[in-house]
């Protein structure tokens, strides 16, 4: 049902449960949208672009390399 659809409904005096119905499921619709059209941003800033992080786990060969990398930045 449109918002045009309930508010004719309120005014042909249809039951309250029906009424009720017909906005929970506009309320919902949009709701499920708008959730849809954020849900990768906001994966990405919480969890990073995953791109970028086999970038960053790819250049070293091994954890000695990265232990070794860390204690020259630290000098």
């Amino acid at each position: 049902m449109t918002p045009s659809e309930i508010i004719d409904a309120i005014i042909d005096d249809r039951s309250a449960s029906e009424v009720s119905d017909a906005i929970k499921d506009v309320l919902f619709a949009k709701s499920s949208g708008r959730i849809d059209d954020v849900r990768g941003t906001v994966a990405t800033s919480l969890f990073g672009d995953p791109d970028q992080e086999d970038e960053e786990d790819e250049e070293y060969d091994s954890e000695e390399e990265y232990d070794e990398d860390q204690q020259e930045d630290q000098e």
